[in-house]
């Protein structure tokens, strides 16, 4: 058997209508029990690549090229000649977790479906392998939930869990640490690496740079479709030769300008009075005080789970607290209160392209599409994605989709719940920094909640630090 489980060779995919290369010539190897890290901006082909690695490019796209998996070789334009091997040599976590997991279907039982149907154990042996796992990453108590009761990182470990749990000897992760504090990231690269030290082969895309240097082995980082630098990770992120290489280090949150503190608040936007909130017997936050105002900036840090969408919900009028109040300004209309959901898929219609769901928003609000075109040039949002679903875009793209969509509204106050999560450090420095640029000059409100510290010290121009009180 070849060292290399994974063994890519001139592969090419292609929008089928223009026959214009989106992936174009990659060659790519990961070792037996090895890893590969693959960095580059959203919309750079990453994401496409693992697709068709796993042979589930969407209607409209092809693939050329050779692939190698296992020993095996396969025509990379024959997507169903792979599926055999999903979930017993090939497994992959995708971006999204929530569209990875079963909206009917309890947590215990998305991990213990994988035990039973793809390992083989009987439904008994399954379920407590199921509840094994659970308890490794501390999620015990989410075993009786369903997806839409957890957060985003814990979707995150959950979805995890359940890739895993069949054991193929290559995992192919697509963001794994997106959304996740530094505590459960943490734990994702442990049990990367546990994976790993259990013979795995792992191919992470990420633009987690830190991620990539704490997993080691090698780095690839593609731009535009191609890979324009590929090497030993300990060389090439403390050396890079590429210019776009340079540029995406360089733009580690780390390395941000800390924001200057608002000389002059504004109104009044929302007043929060000693409000708290629990879940069933857990309480996520007691007492919290505050007030919001026009053009402010304020960062909402804490671990997953301690209830940051929670409170931005609050703010939003999405929940009511247990306890406390929550004013909102007079006279605004409802528009005037805006979000920008942590998983974007959330935020769009499946079934819909993007044109037609922002021309939807439009015509509900008496705007024209020049409202709207200027936007998604900032953004840089090509024309050409306009006419694709949700899901035929990468996360990062329907994200900035997302953030036009809510600007193009004026609002008062944007709760941006890990807007940028899914974005690589150029790009996230630049959505943020247009985000903010447009709130400031209309005076809105941004509560960012964000799970990195750096981008907090960076943009919060004052801090909302939630902690669980049990």
């Amino acid at each position: 058997m070849s060292e290399f489980f994974l063994d890519v060779a001139g592969l090419r995919v292609f929008d089928a209508a223009s026959g214009k290369a989106i992936v174009d010539g990659v060659k790519l190897r990961v070792a037996n029990g090895g890893v590969l890290t693959l960095l580059g901006e959203s919309g750079s082909g990453k994401s496409l690549l693992a697709q068709a690695i796993m042979g589930t490019l969407v209607s409209g796209l092809r693939a050329e090229g050779a692939i190698g998996i296992g020993g095996e070789r396969f025509d990379a334009a024959d997507q169903r000649s792979r599926q055999r091997l999903w979930g017993r040599a090939v497994a992959l976590l995708p971006q999204e977790p929530w569209l990875a997991l079963d909206p009917t279907m309890r947590v215990l039982h998305q991990i213990a479906e994988t035990h039973e149907l793809v390992a083989g154990k009987t439904a008994d042996q399954a379920g407590a392998a199921a509840l094994r796992d659970l308890d490794q990453l501390g999620l015990r108590h989410a075993a009786r939930l369903y997806p839409h009761q957890i957060s985003g990182g814990m979707a995150q470990r959950v979805a995890f869990l359940a890739t895993h749990a069949a054991g193929a000897k290559l995992l192919i992760v697509d963001e794994p640490t997106k959304g996740l504090d530094s505590g459960k990231r943490d734990e994702m690269l442990a049990m990367l690496r546990a994976a790993q030290g259990d013979g795995m082969a792992v191919l992470c895309i990420t633009h987690d740079v830190a991620l990539a240097r704490a997993l080691g082995g090698d780095t690839a980082v593609m731009l535009d479709g191609c890979v324009i630098e590929h090497g030993a990770s300990s060389q090439l992120l403390s050396r890079p030769a590429h210019a776009y290489t340079r540029a995406l280090l360089a733009a580690d949150p780390a390395n941000w300008p800390v924001r200057s503190a608002l000389q002059a608040p504004g109104e009044v936007v929302a007043q929060v009075d000693n409000v708290a909130k629990s879940f069933g017997k857990h309480r996520l936050f007691d007492g919290i005080t505050t007030d919001i105002r026009r053009g402010e900036v304020v960062a909402v840090t804490g671990d997953s789970g301690a209830g940051k969408t929670t409170f931005g919900n609050l703010l939003l009028g999405l929940l009511r607290p247990d306890a406390g109040t929550v004013t909102r300004a007079a006279g605004l209309p409802r528009t005037a209160f805006q979000k920008l959901y942590q998983d974007p898929a959330a935020a769009f219609a499946p079934t819909l392209t993007l044109r037609a769901a922002l021309r939807d928003v439009l015509a509900l609000h008496g705007l024209q599409w020049e409202d709207m075109a200027p936007l998604l040039a900032r953004l840089r949002l090509a024309e050409t994605l306009l006419d694709r679903l949700p899901s035929q875009v990468s996360g990062g793209e329907l994200q900035r989709f997302a953030l036009a969509r809510v600007l193009l509204l004026k609002p008062a106050l944007i709760f941006a719940d890990e807007p940028t999560s899914r974005l690589d450090p150029i790009t996230q420095q630049q959505t943020l920094n247009l985000l903010l640029e447009v709130a400031g000059e209309s005076g809105c409100a941004v509560l960012l909640v964000t799970h990195d510290a750096q981008i907090a010290r960076a943009v919060g121009q004052r801090r909302i630090a939630l902690h669980e009180v049990g």
